[in-house]
């Protein structure tokens, strides 16, 4: 997992609405930009830093880009947290 790729694109509030947003479902491209007020090639932007942090999912249907979670990386993330914090709360618990 690219962990600096991964906490830069979840960083973005514009990008953790994106993955709000595909947690209902695959959608296009263009599906995805009706919900937000901003040029194609800003949401391109957002769209590529979720794709280098392995968060999206893409596939060509026609003329179409269809965007899903990468739930994958989601899991490798929780685990990740959880090691870096899940040890002080057991070790918090265990003090008292």
């Amino acid at each position: 997992m690219k962990q600096q790729a991964l906490f830069k694109a979840l960083a973005d509030p514009t990008r953790r609405q994106i993955l709000k947003r595909l947690r209902r479902g695959s959608a296009t491209a263009g599906d995805i930009a009706a919900d937000f007020e901003m040029s194609k090639p800003s949401l391109s932007h957002h769209f590529n830093v979720l794709k280098e942090a392995d968060l999206l999912r893409n596939e060509r249907r026609g003329q179409h880009i269809v965007y899903s979670l990468n739930t994958t990386v989601f899991e490798d993330a929780a685990g990740l947290l959880l090691d870096l914090f899940g040890n002080r709360a057991r070790e918090d618990s265990n003090e008292n």
